[in-house]
């Protein structure tokens, strides 16, 4: 299997890019093309001590790049011959099994959309990580791609996030939940409201496994495997997350190296602590999946480093092997709201 990557995406490309794909390859044994400039790739395997190209690493050459400042509309169209554009028609045109990319995260789902496609009868591409909870991880979607969403679009990523619950997470029977202002049915909007109603009838009916409403204080008890909201309060809850899992963190440091004492106590707790850290990690991870595009295309974060390159090559072949699209594509009946619902919206 081939990994595609982007290695001119991202705020430490294309060095950390590199030296990534050259982990997974060996560590992973997983194949990577690395889409992006010839001459630059070649200098960061010199920086590496690598001199000769390693075993299991392509190079497929670009003269292009795209930035944070192009338009995300736009890029992949104007700028063909860039490594984000290049890696999407290797992707759609069966070059590799998946695309990584730590670029701009408006152009990769623009020209995923554009090029790789989505899957026939999805509505709309949703960003899909999977955050820390305290019985493992929770698909949280969407989480950016859709600051507004319609009632199917919620119904559709219910779906989508169960089926990426099951097939990769290994979750049997994955429990659904909406993100709301409060746990009781008749709280949030009208919109909220009937997509309550609607899951709890696909629960009845052994379509899903609804759990009713979570709170955003309550998204990490683990309750729900799948949390299901509008891309602008997903990406809230995803930021307020990051932000205070960095907070914490920080907190924790200062205590810990006050004095002797708590040096000490740092040094006893030192496996638990790392532990911690580990698991409020987005590296950790390495991307989040843009749910409902016909190939698998992971999205690392931007400031992503060797270590998180690796692991999201590591996740793009895991989901690429797990028959995820042909789940969602046998899915796509139940997602349809009632005619009298949809007309409602």
């Amino acid at each position: 299997m081939k990994i595609i990557v982007d290695a001119m995406g991202g705020d430490n490309a294309p060095l950390s890019v590199v030296e990534g794909a050259v982990a997974a390859a060996a560590e992973l044994k997983t194949d990577v093309i690395l889409a992006g400039s010839g001459e630059e790739l070649l200098r960061c395997f010199q920086k590496l001590g690598i001199s000769n190209l390693p075993k299991g690493i392509e190079i497929a050459n670009t003269t292009e790049v795209i930035t944070m400042e192009d338009d995300p509309s736009r890029a992949v169209r104007e700028k063909r011959d860039s490594s984000m554009a290049v890696a999407l028609n290797m992707l759609r045109d069966g070059a590799g099994a998946a695309v990584v990319s730590a670029g701009s995260t408006g152009a990769l789902l623009s020209g995923a959309t554009l090029v790789v496609k989505r899957i026939r009868g999805i509505r709309r591409a949703a960003l899909a990580p999977v955050i820390p909870t305290r019985t493992g991880g929770s698909v949280l979607l969407d989480s950016g791609a859709n600051a507004e969403c319609s009632l199917e679009y919620l119904l559709q990523f219910a779906y989508m996030g169960s089926a990426y619950a099951r097939c990769v997470l290994g979750k049997e029977r994955p429990s659904v939940a909406l993100l709301n202002i409060g746990a009781e049915e008749s709280k949030g909007t009208d919109m909220l409201r009937e997509a309550y109603r609607l899951l709890k009838e696909a629960d009845r009916q052994g379509k899903l496994s609804f759990v009713g409403n979570v709170e955003g204080r309550d998204v990490f008890d683990g309750r729900a495997d799948v949390i299901v909201c509008d891309g602008f309060s997903g990406n809230v809850l995803l930021k307020g997350m990051e932000g205070t899992a960095q907070y914490l963190m920080g907190e924790l440091k200062d205590i810990f190296y006050k004095s002797t004492r708590t040096k000490l106590a740092a040094q006893l707790l030192k496996k638990e602590l790392a532990g911690l850290k580990s698991k409020l990690d987005y590296g950790e991870v390495g991307g989040s999946m843009f749910l409902g595009i016909a190939k698998p295309v992971i999205k690392a974060h931007g400031s992503s480093d060797a270590r998180a390159i690796k692991n999201a090559i590591g996740q793009a072949a895991k989901i690429a092997a797990s028959g995820l699209a042909e789940e969602i594509t046998a899915r796509l009946e139940d997602m349809q709201p009632p005619a009298e619902a949809a007309g409602a919206e």
